[in-house]
Parts: structure tokens; C-alpha cells; sequence
């Protein structure tokens, strides 16, 4: 699909300083693919606990299953399955592409560096990554 990103921005309430909220998101999202097929989920605490990552992890699989990444709203640091931390304290976006074992070990597409454009990571180092957080699925 043909996605005027900057249009998409704008309704987002997207400035340089990033997009608050997955929230804001979701329902461009539903706008942009003419459907209802995405709702914001929150996991509000520190850490995910068991329930949250096993709601994450049927969510991705269930959307990659239909056809649509997940967005995802993270904060601070993880470690993906190659050993490589990714830090990002002050938050940022990233894409749930793919998943394997299911739904253990999932994709990030992730644009902040082109260099680790896509790595594997498991399912609970993101539930903790998402935590404080949210995700759209």
C-alpha cells in the first residue's frame, strides 16, 4: 500500500520530537488500512509479567499470522539472541515483523540504525522492553 507518511505524521501528532503515544497510532493505523484490525494494548508496570507476555506473544503470532507487523512502544535497553543491546531511554517505535518457535523468538524491524535494520530477540526481553508502555496489535 501507497502510505503518505508525512500525512500519516501529522495525524499522528508526530513532531521531532517523536509520537506520544501508541494510542496515537492505533487508529491511524485503522485508517490507513481501511479496517479495524489494530487495538492498543498496554502492559503499565516495570516489567511484563507472565500473563502480559504470553498476551503479546498470541497477539504476535495472530497478526503475523493475518498479514500486519505489530508497532511497538519501547524504553530502555534489550539484548537480542545475537547478544547485541539496544538502547533507547528515552523510547522509540519498532516493528514486530516475523516469528519463529512459536512465537518465542520474534523479528524487529527496527529503523533507528541501518546496520541492525532487523535482529531476533525473545519474546520476554520484549514484554520488558514494551513495559511502561504499549503495543499495537
Amino acid at each position: 500500500k501507497n502510505i503518505d507518511v508525512d500525512g500519516m505524521a501529522q495525524r499522528m501528532g508526530t513532531t521531532e520530537a517523536g509520537t506520544n503515544s501508541i494510542n496515537d497510532i492505533t487508529p491511524v493505523l485503522n485508517k490507513e488500512t481501511g479496517k479495524d484490525a489494530y487495538q492498543s494494548v498496554e502492559i503499565p508496570d516495570a516489567k511484563a509479567d507472565d500473563k502480559q507476555t504470553d498476551k503479546l506473544r498470541g497477539d504476535i503470532v495472530t497478526a503475523i499470522d493475518e498479514g500486519h507487523a505489530i508497532v511497538a512502544n519501547i524504553a530502555g535497553t534489550a539484548t537480542d539472541t545475537d547478544g547485541t543491546t539496544h538502547s533507547f531511554e528515552g523510547g522509540h517505535y519498532i516493528s514486530v515483523v516475523g516469528y519463529r518457535d512459536n512465537g518465542n523468538t520474534v523479528t524487529i524491524a527496527d529503523s533507528a540504525n541501518p546496520d541492525q535494520a532487523s535482529y531476533r530477540m525473545s519474546v520476554d526481553n520484549l514484554a520488558d522492553w514494551i513495559a511502561t508502555r504499549g503495543y499495537t496489535a
